[in-house]
């Protein structure tokens, strides 16, 4: 996971996280992106994301041999 990518979930996981806590968004619909938040957040600080292995895909610029 390149190192923009880490920077758009951090930040995704912050506006969600932003919305929810003001009550703006709630309920079922809240819990559940709440819930993808912490996933962003934890594939984040560990550069990794099951997906993409799933698929082989990568959004890092360098390959890995």
């Amino acid at each position: 996971m390149g190192s923009a990518e880490r920077i758009i979930r951090m930040v995704i996981a912050a506006v969600i996280a932003l919305l929810f806590f003001t009550n703006i968004m709630s309920g079922t619909i809240g819990i559940i992106l709440l819930i993808a938040a912490a996933i962003f957040v934890a594939t984040s600080f560990i550069s990794f994301c099951p997906i993409y292995k799933i698929f082989g895909a990568s959004a890092c610029s360098i390959q890995e041999e």
